[in-house]
């Protein structure tokens, strides 16, 4: 990693990001695989989905995550009539100066968590758009930045569950990353039953980095090295889910960027300066996985516990693409 003033030392990377995976399982025990994905999100600019049944720690896992970073945090409860301003602010006329005045809404904060997001309408979801691809939100003609750095982590309940509304394809296109909690084993169900009865384990968790920090591990994370073999293989993973007989609709140039994005900030995560093909492999069904729907609709409703076929069809075409020889370790 480049060693630069705005980047955070090698060595630094390493002790920081085990202090957020173990801050977070202080709260989430046993989802090892879950925490490491939601901060090479985080780490790769990218916004995070988590879908799956109610109670299984989705929300938790959000907070978390967000209050071990020191940085604004703002939480959204998506419900049938919250509207498009109660996410991205107003234009109130201010009496005194008698001109209009911006109230920037709940979207004004380094990580948005959006609670149950497909409860609430496609128009209010819609809302996020702008935010979540190009940083900032337009309101009665004016653009207003958003902070840097700006992830959403938003939770879902499966579409098959009553009061929700499937995410509209363009919406979960803007998410880098798709995971699914899962029930917890019986060992890490009984420790939560000793160890909640009481108190919540979010009422002791701090930060253990601060802003500035943060965003000196994205830079570091920019600086990764990927060879143009190891992008020419992501690209034809893309193509080929276009191609696909089994998809309807493959996967959209946003998401092979994604792709590479949280390729370089898993290598980093690894203790790697440059991305390989098995970072690209490993992260093909999380990136991709949310944005495809199979020619049968048998998993159009994007939901993750209809998606089987969908992940399925993914590894089948990453083990049919050939790995590229020589990727990897600049020269």
């Amino acid at each position: 990693m480049t060693d630069t003033a705005d980047t955070v030392h090698y060595a630094d990377f390493h002790a920081l990001s085990r202090e957020i995976v173990r801050s977070v399982e202080t709260v989430i025990d046993g989802k090892r695989e879950a925490v490491e994905l939601a901060l090479t999100t985080v780490l790769a600019e990218g916004h995070l989905l988590i879908e799956d049944v109610p109670g299984v720690g989705k929300t938790m896992l959000a907070r978390a995550l967000a209050r071990s970073i020191d940085c604004t945090v703002n939480r959204i409860q998506f419900t049938p009539d919250l509207l498009p301003s109660d996410i991205t602010g107003v234009s109130v006329f201010n009496q005194a100066d008698r001109e209009f005045e911006f109230k920037p809404g709940p979207v004004f904060a380094n990580i948005v968590i959006g609670d149950e997001i497909n409860r609430a309408s496609p128009k209010t979801q819609s809302a996020l758009l702008e935010s979540m691809e190009e940083g900032q939100v337009s309101v009665d003609g004016r653009t207003y930045p958003l902070a840097r750095p700006f992830t959403v982590v938003a939770t879902q309940n499966p579409v098959e569950m009553e009061g929700t509304y499937p995410l509209p394809e363009a919406q979960r296109d803007r998410f880098m990353v798709r995971i699914s909690m899962g029930y917890p084993d019986d060992v890490a169900e009984l420790a939560m039953l000793r160890t909640r009865e009481k108190t919540s384990p979010l009422d002791s968790l701090v930060p253990v980095i601060s802003l500035g920090q943060l965003s000196g591990m994205i830079a570091a994370v920019r600086g990764i090295y990927v060879s143009q073999a190891v992008e020419q293989y992501a690209v034809s993973i893309a193509q080929e889910t276009r191609r696909d007989r089994e998809l309807r609709l493959g996967a959209s140039p946003r998401a092979t960027l994604h792709l590479v994005r949280a390729a370089k900030a898993r290598a980093a995560l690894d203790g790697r300066e440059f991305v390989l093909p098995d970072d690209i492999d490993a992260l093909a069904v999380p990136v991709l996985g949310h944005r495809l729907i199979a020619a049968a609709r048998i998993a159009g409703t994007g939901s993750a516990f209809q998606s089987n076929s969908i992940a399925d069809i993914i590894h089948r075409i990453v083990a049919a693409t050939p790995v590229p020889l020589g990727a990897g370790e600049p020269a």
